[in-house]
């Protein structure tokens, strides 16, 4: 079995070396057809993007069961959209499986290794892979959890420019570029890419509503609803004046719960920090007392 799995490594790294394979004629003629740029080649038949081929669709599909098992249900390329991941939903699969492989192998030679009991080490070799999973699932997860709580803080200062922008003449469009190239935060980039789909044929509406479903951030549906308004409402600007005030009221409430949380949280060690001694206080007299009682 050792040898088998040297072979199938050993065999799948040189692949990738120029000098120990021949490119094939397709990969010899993809430099002049046309979107040469991105496209890239396979490696031929034994070759680490042709593996990945072969087992993207395993992965994919057994990690999307296991994450609705596991109680995510967000779909998982919009999730790595929302963050401008430069990987795609099988990639980050193929990660998660291949994570979950090492965590089983390493688990399975420290049990052979220490020879616990048999449940505990069953329970330590399965709970090895799923936990590898659930440390990258949960990595994502507040990945873009942060990326939304950016978004909800940034969008009162980027409602307010829009507002400006219109209301001195700009088009939609033209204040959307504007604010796509100036901006360096989350909201900024979420703009770039609106306008890059844009350019690629969406009207300015579209996009939009195509950045507030991948978001997910109730602020920004209400300003993408405000937008959509373009052309028919005479006073844009006001309008979305008035939404970034409605933003910034909502910012400050759960700034404020925010702050009284954390309040409350200052005096939990001060309870268990006088709690503790107190117990140990009353606890001398009463078993001093059920002493002489049961002596008695």
């Amino acid at each position: 079995m050792a040898g088998v799995v040297l072979w199938a490594g050993t065999t799948l790294l040189l692949s990738e070396l120029r000098w120990f394979r021949r490119r094939t004629l397709a990969d010899r003629l993809r430099p002049y057809s046309p979107g040469a740029g991105t496209a890239r080649g396979t490696g031929g038949a034994l070759s680490v993007g042709s593996f990945r081929e072969v087992v993207g669709p395993v992965a994919s599909a057994l990690g999307t069961r296991f994450a609705r098992v596991a109680g995510v249900g967000e779909d998982l390329a919009t999730r790595l959209e929302r963050i401008h991941a430069e990987v795609d939903p099988t990639a980050f699969r193929v990660r998660q499986l291949s994570y979950a492989i090492a965590g089983f192998g390493t688990a399975a030679m420290v049990a052979a290794a220490v020879r616990p009991p048999t449940a505990v080490g069953l329970l330590f070799v399965l709970g090895a892979p799923v936990l590898a999973f659930l440390v990258l699932e949960q990595r994502l997860a507040e990945r873009s959890a942060d990326w939304q709580r950016r978004l909800f803080l940034e969008l009162p200062v980027v409602a307010e420019q829009l507002g400006m922008l219109l209301s001195a003449g700009y088009s939609l469009g033209g204040a959307l570029n504007r604010l796509a190239a100036r901006g360096r935060g989350a909201c900024g980039r979420d703009l770039a890419q609106v306008c890059t789909r844009v350019r690629q044929g969406l009207s300015e509406v579209d996009a939009l509503r195509e950045w507030s479903a991948v978001a997910a951030v109730p602020a920004v549906d209400r300003l993408v609803q405000v937008l959509a308004l373009n052309r028919e409402a005479g006073d844009l600007g006001r309008l979305i004046t008035d939404e970034a005030r409605s933003v910034r009221r909502e910012v400050h409430r759960q700034l404020l719960a925010s702050i009284d949380r954390r309040s409350q949280q200052v005096w939990v060690p001060v309870t268990v920090a006088a709690l503790v001694p107190g117990v140990l206080f009353l606890a001398v007299p009463f078993i001093e007392a059920l002493t002489v009682f049961s002596g008695t």
